[in-house]
């Protein structure tokens, strides 16, 4: 790819940043971001990223491994320390993220992907379902062993890493503020005690009324 190549699909995704943050991901026509980036014609953005989709990728890659180079360094040390202790584990979700307030561009992404975290389907794969050189992934798998069976069945972790990710969001749309450290650091808090809650005698004895009940409401294992 040329030098103007290279300049057209950095302004189309400097571009598609900005609009997936102020106007929501499907908010926004794919013309309108042709349009906006200065490119001639929506072939451009086709040639580049092929769809939306494809675009929006894009968009959240150019952020992604900043956080995951930060998340595994944490994490790193986490390991090499033996700690075994939740509000560490919470930095180690919450940091990466959080620096991400600190610029403009940061704080678009932090905004697309708080829509993105509490759509009811993914728009896109995530790899860290399933990928251990995730750094979500791993994440999870090192919170597991700390936390009660029951808030790991009842999806805990992924409550705190929503949970992150909106208020985080929230933080993004409001600013830039002059200081968020006090902002990072009770949220850390409060990612700690979300995977640390004790679950009430209500939500046990729910949640194994759940497990004994199928699909529509058929006993588990019914066909």
């Amino acid at each position: 790819m040329g030098t103007a190549g290279r300049e057209t699909r950095d302004r189309l995704i400097d571009t598609a940043e900005r609009l997936f943050a102020s106007e929501g991901v499907n908010g926004v026509s794919l013309r309108e971001i042709v349009r906006a980036s200065g490119a001639k014609n929506v072939t451009a953005l086709q040639y580049h990223f092929g769809d939306r989709r494809g675009l929006l990728r894009a968009v959240l890659e150019r952020h992604q491994r900043d956080v995951e180079i930060a998340r595994h360094a944490l994490l790193d040390t986490y390991e090499a320390g033996n700690e075994g202790e939740v509000p560490t584990l919470s930095a180690a979700l919450v940091r990466p993220l959080a620096a991400k307030l600190a610029d403009p561009a940061g704080r678009a992404y932090l905004q697309i992907l708080g829509e993105l975290v509490n759509r009811p389907e993914p728009v896109i794969a995530r790899a860290s379902v399933s990928d251990p050189a995730d750094s979500t992934f791993r994440w999870r798998s090192l919170t597991a062993p700390l936390l009660e069976e029951d808030a790991t069945r009842l999806h805990r972790r992924f409550v705190a890493v929503r949970f992150t990710v909106t208020e985080l969001a929230r933080r993004a749309q409001s600013g830039p503020h002059a200081d968020d450290r006090l902002f990072v650091s009770h949220l850390i808090d409060l990612v700690s005690a979300v995977l640390l809650a004790p679950l009430s005698p209500q939500t046990l004895r729910l949640a194994a009324e759940r497990d004994r009940v199928g699909p529509g409401g058929r006993p588990a294992g019914t066909p």
